[in-house]
């Protein structure tokens, strides 16, 4: 009541009765007490999360500022009064300093914050449990081990057996923590029952997280304990009745297969996992399927080549032919990992009228992948293999009605011509591009200009100036402004592939006319080329002039000359 009846309170908080400026006049009230009560502790006590979770950040920085001694005189009666606060919220911040100050202060001090953190994880309140919970891990990590043994364990318990299944939760989350600080041999007595009993808590929020936390889990227990315990926990996640745990240990399938012991990894998956993988292929929710679709590719590098052929190939091919595109799609993205085990060939004989069928899929983002997909593809299986199948659905894409799906087409156009060389686009492409240029549509007679655009420089000089340059010459004479405007961009874009002679001759009047074309915007794109051809033969002239000064010179001559020129 104090410090709201000052001068700054009142009038920053009655102006126009403006609440939201009340905390910055308390704020003021507080810099201006002569209360030395640090602002910090005021602010870790205020109702706003947001406010009390940066005070702590900050309070946790300023601890490492202090010493030891300091520590003891200043920053750990702080936390002791937040931590037997009246209100919930000083003790819920005081839960995040705990572990901060613990290391550095005395064997005395140290039992008195153990103490302070044991009535903070049986407090009447909720929301401290639940922040007593979020750094149960943290907090162990900087005990010493006696103290993990019979302090954490018996709270660990508790919070994991707490009525509140949010309090439940985050216990889960802290026995990552607990098992990889104990020893191998006090695991299955002081952890495992109590993972056992989260792994089927009544409270599907609680198996999320034992789902979620799985990978970290198996890692911190070891592999016998995983063998004998987490295998059956995982078998049962992946069967669960709620969707969400399946989805949420659906994603963890590889990573859990990966961190089987070596000796018995096979024998695991094929005999546990993978008849539950099986079910989960054809789950009923989508979310399931989808997260599966995204990890089982990898299934592939630890069973081998024989057990991907005759097992995984059938759930592969089923999800592609998913009516989720979301599974589709996640199929799509990784058929690497199996390309790498069963070779292009088998993967293509499996999966290749699938993938054609997805090329031409209602969904432009399964077309999309599938374009993405295929330079890949194409450079394993070689150019013959690749015109054979293949190449008949790269043109087709060219005049999708979908333009992000003609724009990822050209690109792999090019990557196409990188792979497969010049000779070849001159032969199997080119023809085909150029042939578009008399469409009907003025969309496709486009996608040919942004085509030569792309494909010139992979092609080369004489590819451009011999096929393309006249095409896209002729189109300059298009009823359709978009298209002149675009035959504009293009000689911009072709140009520094082309050599001076034939820019001067046949380039430069064709975009002069364009230069005076009707429509502004064709005059402008053709203005703008016909500066960049100009600064282009100047360039060239420069370069092989004999009489050219030494070359820092002649650099500041051409940078000063392109900056006139622009």
């Amino acid at each position: 009541a104090r410090r709201c009846a000052s001068p700054a309170g009142d009038k920053m908080a009655g102006a126009d009765g403006d609440d939201s400026l009340y905390p910055i006049a308390v704020l003021i009230d507080e810099l201006r007490n002569e209360d030395v009560q640090p602002p910090l502790e005021s602010l870790a006590t205020v109702e706003e999360t947001v406010v009390r979770d940066k005070a702590v950040e900050s309070l946790r920085k300023i601890s490492h500022e202090h010493s030891p001694v300091d520590l003891e005189v200043h920053f750990e009666p702080l936390v002791k009064r937040l931590a037997s606060g009246d209100w919930f919220t000083s003790r819920t911040s005081a839960c995040g300093l705990f572990s901060v100050c613990y290391p550095r202060v005395s064997s005395t001090v140290k039992a008195e914050i153990r103490q302070h953190f044991r009535n903070l994880c049986s407090d009447d309140t909720p929301m401290v449990r639940r922040a007593a919970a979020s750094k149960l891990g943290e907090f162990a990590k900087v005990l010493e081990l006696e103290y993990v043994k019979s302090d954490i364990i018996s709270l660990f318990t508790a919070l994991a057996s707490d009525e509140q299944d949010s309090v439940r939760l985050l216990a889960v989350e802290a026995c990552v923590s607990i098992a990889t600080l104990l020893p191998q041999e006090d695991l299955e007595t002081l952890v495992m029952p109590t993972l056992r009993q989260a792994a089927e808590d009544k409270s599907w929020r609680v198996r999320y997280m034992v789902a979620d936390k799985f990978s970290e889990l198996q890692k911190a227990v070891g592999p016998e304990i995983t063998k004998n315990d987490l295998v059956p926990a995982f078998q049962n996640l992946l069967k669960d009745c709620e969707a969400e745990v399946r989805a949420a240990a659906a994603n963890k399938v590889k990573e859990f297969c990966e961190n089987l012991p070596e000796d018995s990894r096979e024998t695991i998956i094929m005999t546990h996992i993978l008849p539950c993988v099986k079910e989960l292929v054809s789950d009923t929710n989508q979310h399931v399927k989808s997260a599966l679709a995204s990890v089982i590719m990898g299934l592939s590098t630890i069973l081998g080549k024989d057990n991907t052929i005759e097992h995984l190939l059938p759930l592969f091919l089923a999800q592609l032919k998913d009516e989720c595109p979301e599974v589709r799609l996640n199929i799509i993205s990784n058929l690497d990992c199996v390309n790498e085990v069963i070779g292009i060939r088998q993967l293509s004989q499996s999966l290749l009228p699938a993938i054609v069928e997805l090329a031409e899929d209602a969904k432009w983002r399964v077309r999309l992948a599938i374009i993405e997909y295929m330079p890949l593809l194409a450079g394993q299986l070689g150019v013959e293999f690749f015109d054979e199948k293949l190449n008949s659905l790269c043109m087709a894409w060219l005049v999708d009605h979908v333009y992000a799906i003609r724009e990822a087409a050209t690109c792999n156009l090019t990557k196409l011509v990188e792979k497969f060389g010049a000779e070849w686009a001159q032969n199997t492409i080119v023809p085909k591009v150029l042939g578009m240029a008399n469409d009907p549509n003025y969309l496709h007679r486009m996608t040919t200009l942004f085509c030569i655009n792309a494909l010139s420089e992979a092609c080369g000089q004489e590819i451009t100036t011999k096929h393309m340059l006249p095409v896209v010459l002729k189109m300059s004479n298009d009823q359709v402004a978009n298209v002149r405007f675009n035959v504009a961009k293009s000689l911009q874009k072709i140009g520094p592939v082309l050599d001076s002679n034939c820019l001067q001759a046949e380039v430069k009047p064709v975009l002069e006319k364009l230069a005076a074309d009707q429509d502004i915007d064709v005059k402008y794109f053709a203005q703008e080329a016909v500066s960049a051809v100009n600064t282009d033969s100047e360039l060239a002239w420069l370069a092989s002039s004999p009489a050219l000064p030494a070359q820092p010179s002649a650099c500041m001559w051409m940078s000063g000359l392109i900056t006139a020129q622009n």
